[in-house]
């Protein structure tokens, strides 16, 4: 299904559940704006590249709107309104003081350079700087980016507006980043799932589970869930899928992934078609991925008895409903994966805190 679409249906849902009034449904499910921008540059070897680049505002009722930008070649402007929408759900839920904005280009970063993302992170902000702002939208890294993204856009901002470290969150430690930020997301997912399994008289130590996506999120999750005992039977990228029933060692796997960019070819697991790795055999599925990837057509497969959301929007409204009758728990994204805005807003407020003090400290040098 349709990425806004289905992110619509759940809304929809939730708003007759609530019984929230009809204007205000229409009203949350129109964007406050959306922005769409041509980003040229010049590629390395002299010859010039085109791509489209988005930010979409959603809604700034409780604060700045704050959301992450992602580089992919399926983004698109359906993905990104989704996106925005969920972002501005999860902060509510977080209760932290923001609306949700989503940014994305589309674009393969793999097949750029170094440079070449510089130059093209730098335009992009060249036509987005007067709609962003610290007390406006504040940007995030996202899938294809990272804190050196975030320090692009920051010093790129800055020309424009002066000196403005919370313009940004998810930057390197050394311009105001927060520790921990990297691993946050993935940290919440542990907690978020410790927390579930509570409810049902469990623990983490001893269950099965299978992650779907084995980037920052997906490892950091693997990583934690590992040291409390989970036991991580199965793990898939984009170069391809392992399983080994009695456990992966990962931090083996991650100094694998380092090394070869990728877990295909570890010899700690037995490879399996990545295609399958949702419907293997397990207590815990993390889809950590892409939106979507649990459908009506692989729901009724799933063996799993708990889903925990890491990825935005993984599981399809019709796949919901079958797997709510077979009994399957699903915790929503919206919760699941809010540890990463919930470590932003910490970035955020503490870069504030040292401006706000440097600030009283010039004005009493000042007045002795």
């Amino acid at each position: 299904m349709n990425a806004l679409a289905a992110t619509n249906r759940n809304f929809k849902l939730a708003a007759r559940l609530l019984g929230l009034d009809s204007k205000l449904e229409k009203s949350l499910l129109i964007p406050f704006r959306e922005i769409k921008v041509e980003c040229t540059i010049p590629k390395d070897d002299g010859t010039l590249a085109s791509f489209v680049g988005f930010r979409v505002q959603h809604d700034n009722a409780r604060g700045p709107m704050k959301g992450g930008i992602r580089y992919h070649p399926e983004v698109d402007p359906d993905e990104v309104n989704a996106l925005a929408q969920l972002m501005t759900w999860k902060t509510a839920v977080a209760n932290i003081p923001y609306g949700g904005a989503k940014g994305g280009i589309g674009c393969n970063p793999g097949d750029l350079s170094f440079s070449e993302l510089e130059r093209l992170t730098r335009v992009f902000t060249q036509k987005i700087h007067d709609l962003i702002g610290v007390h406006t939208d504040v940007p995030a890294p996202d899938m294809g980016t990272n804190p050196q993204t975030m320090a692009w856009i920051l010093d790129e901002y800055s020309k424009f507006h002066g000196y403005s470290p919370a313009v940004v969150t998810g930057k390197p430690i050394d311009l105001g980043g927060s520790l921990g930020r990297d691993a946050a997301t993935g940290r919440g997912v542990l907690f978020a799932t410790e927390a579930l399994l509570k409810e049902y008289g469990k623990g983490i130590a001893g269950q099965r589970i299978v992650v779907q996506g084995f980037g920052n999120v997906g490892s950091w999750a693997a990583q934690l869930l590992s040291e409390q005992g989970g036991k991580i039977v199965a793990v898939s990228d984009i170069t391809g899928a392992i399983k080994n029933s009695s456990g992966i060692d990962i931090t083996s796997l991650l100094n694998h992934v380092k090394e070869s960019r990728g877990v295909k070819g570890f010899s700690g697991g037995d490879s399996i078609d990545p295609n399958s790795i949702l419907l293997e055999d397990c207590d815990i599925l993390i889809p950590a991925a892409l939106g979507g990837v649990i459908n009506r057509d692989n729901a009724k497969d799933i063996k799993a008895k708990f889903i925990i959301e890491a990825a935005n929007h993984p599981t399809d409204p019709e796949a919901d409903e079958i797997l709510s009758k077979k009994g399957v728990v699903v915790l929503p994204d919206i919760l699941a994966n809010s540890g990463g805005v919930t470590v932003s807003y910490f970035e955020w407020v503490q870069v504030y805190i040292h401006l706000f003090s440097n600030f009283h400290i010039n004005i009493f040098l000042l007045l002795i």
